[in-house]
């Protein structure tokens, strides 16, 4: 791989980084609302204690240029700054406290949806016209189209409320077993309908462009040279036809595995997952700038180096992509 190549792909990133903290800035302070009553939680505070608290957050500053310039060298040195709804806790243990749950919600299910998804659209491609072709087409289309809480909800009837097999919401039972494999079953019990949500919601998207991948795969010249050689349709499949369909499905992955630490806001709350969804939102109640703060940045960050190691790895994939 070129250095030029290389350094454009750093550069672009770099550029696109500086954007969003610009815009991370201004995008909070646009909404209705203001924190310090928030803050105070006293719709009867006096003037005098209003201004204290402003002053104590920055808040009595102008946005231009003082506050932008204090979060830019505060962001600059990794200071997300404190939490205004969870007092005595910075940003950073504020988030770091909910990634964990969302990694491992989004991260399990985009891990099951690439596998599923990518298994069913490749059969489904390869077999045009047949019946998998057209039962999973069909379902891969109706997952697309669905939110996370369209899914959700009937799961939470019929599996939760109607059979009782799983929990409705959390992560956990109050006074669960405290030993490893206790609390690992109590864990799975809870995890296991968010996942199924998550996975099916995922799912289709990459069956339709794995599908749409392998038709268009079939046509090459060295598909039908390697079927010339009496080669078994499942062994042209894998070694010709699945490996070269891949490519488009590089940047799709990395973009979704980006989204991971966004993780599925609705899913969350539909389940009550203590994730980075359930805290964007009692941030966004609160006016608790610094938390959406951090989680946009986290977010868009996270956003920003998928896509980056999307095109380099594309690059090593299809070397025409460097010229």
């Amino acid at each position: 791989m070129s250095g030029h190549f290389l350094g454009r792909k750093l550069g672009q990133a770099a550029v696109t980084i500086v954007a969003i903290v610009l815009l991370n800035f201004v995008l909070f302070r646009l909404m209705p609302g203001s924190p310090d009553r928030i803050l105070l939680r006293n719709p009867n505070a006096t003037p005098e204690a209003i201004a204290a608290i402003r002053e104590r957050w920055g808040l009595d500053k102008p946005l231009f240029p003082d506050q932008l310039v204090d979060y830019i060298a505060a962001t600059a040195r990794f200071d997300l700054g404190d939490s205004f709804k969870f007092r005595g806790q910075t940003v950073g243990d504020v988030i770091l406290d909910r990634v964990g749950p969302t990694v491992l919600l989004v991260g399990l299910g985009e891990l099951i949806s690439v596998i599923v998804g990518l298994a069913i659209g490749a059969y489904a491609g390869w077999k045009r016209g047949g019946v998998v072709d057209r039962v999973g087409s069909s379902v891969s289309l109706v997952l697309y189209s669905m939110p996370y809480f369209v899914i959700g909800m009937p799961l939470i009837v019929i599996l939760a409320a109607g059979l009782g097999w799983f929990p409705t919401s959390g992560m956990q039972d109050v006074g669960a077993e405290t030993g490893f494999v206790g609390g690992l079953v109590d864990l799975a019990r809870h995890l296991a309908l968010p996942l199924l949500t998550v996975s099916l919601g995922l799912i289709g998207q990459y069956s339709i462009l794995m599908r749409s991948a392998i038709i268009e795969t079939r046509s090459e010249d060295y598909i039908t040279t390697a079927r010339a050689k009496g080669l078994p349709d499942g062994r042209v499949l894998r070694r010709h036809a699945f490996p070269n369909a891949l490519l488009p499905m590089v940047t799709l992955i990395a973009i979704n595995f980006g989204y991971v630490i966004a993780g599925a806001i609705t899913a969350e709350i539909v389940f009550s997952w203590p994730g980075l969804g359930t805290l964007t939102i009692t941030a966004l109640s609160a006016r608790d700038y610094p938390v959406l703060q951090g989680i946009f940045l986290l977010v868009a960050i996270s956003v920003v180096i998928a896509n980056l190691l999307a095109d380099l790895v594309y690059g090593v994939l299809d070397p025409r992509v460097r010229v």
